[in-house]
């Protein structure tokens, strides 16, 4: 499904050449929830940001589907990431001024859905995670939790195989953060969506079909 062949990330900063990836190897299958542990600025965010197609690898390949993601254009890959890949970050970055149905519709209507199949599977979604009742409302009016349930319909709403979500509790108390573990645990039971986290929440992490960590750019087995 996804698989990373020998992957590094260089940036250049004051004039010295920082390694942030070295030679990545990884292999996610279709389906399976992994978490991405480490500490800060071990590369994690970095990692995600190329497994979404965000940012480029300095050398290595990304594959998903067996298609070698970083060899298309632009625009190729730009419709691909809309189509395959939902984004869940610890701020969700909902549009203040739209209400939570019109935020899930957005993604859909720029990639060229009729408003009336956008509002339909919007609504579906605000259904299938608790919110049918906030479907007017706009973020400032709802809690930090439905805001993020918010997002994560968002992500949805062009029904991807791959879920990346980083740090999608980070901003939320324990109990808030637990309902959202809860509701992207079972998006991939119930959806069989790919679901890689990256996350300092050792409950999240460990609820996860397998954890590998990250130190010094390399990956290393998580005990």
């Amino acid at each position: 499904m996804i698989e990373l062949k020998n992957l590094s990330k260089t940036f250049l900063k004051d004039g010295n050449r920082i390694e942030v990836l070295r030679g990545l190897n990884l292999k996610i299958a279709r389906g399976e929830s992994l978490a991405i542990v480490g500490v800060s600025g071990a590369g994690k965010s970095t990692l995600i940001h190329i497994l979404g197609t965000l940012d480029h690898p300095t050398d290595g390949a990304l594959y998903i589907n067996d298609l070698n993601i970083f060899e298309w254009d632009e625009k190729t890959m730009a419709r691909f990431r809309n189509a395959t890949i939902g984004f869940v970050f610890q701020f969700n970055n909902l549009l203040p001024e739209f209400d939570a149905l019109e935020n899930i519709m957005m993604p859909a209507l720029i990639s060229g859905m009729s408003a009336k199949q956008a509002s339909f599977r919007a609504t579906e979604l605000l259904e299938e995670l608790g919110l049918g009742h906030r479907i007017k409302h706009k973020p400032g009016e709802l809690s930090g939790g439905e805001q993020q349930r918010v997002a994560i319909a968002r992500a949805l709403i062009m029904e991807p195989e791959i879920l990346l979500a980083d740090e999608p509790t980070g901003n939320l108390d324990t109990d808030t953060g637990k309902k959202i573990e809860d509701v992207l645990i079972n998006l991939n039971v119930t959806r069989k969506i790919t679901l890689v986290v990256v996350t300092h929440n050792k409950l999240l992490a460990e609820r996860m079909s397998r954890i590998i960590g990250l130190r010094d750019g390399k990956i290393y087995n998580y005990e």
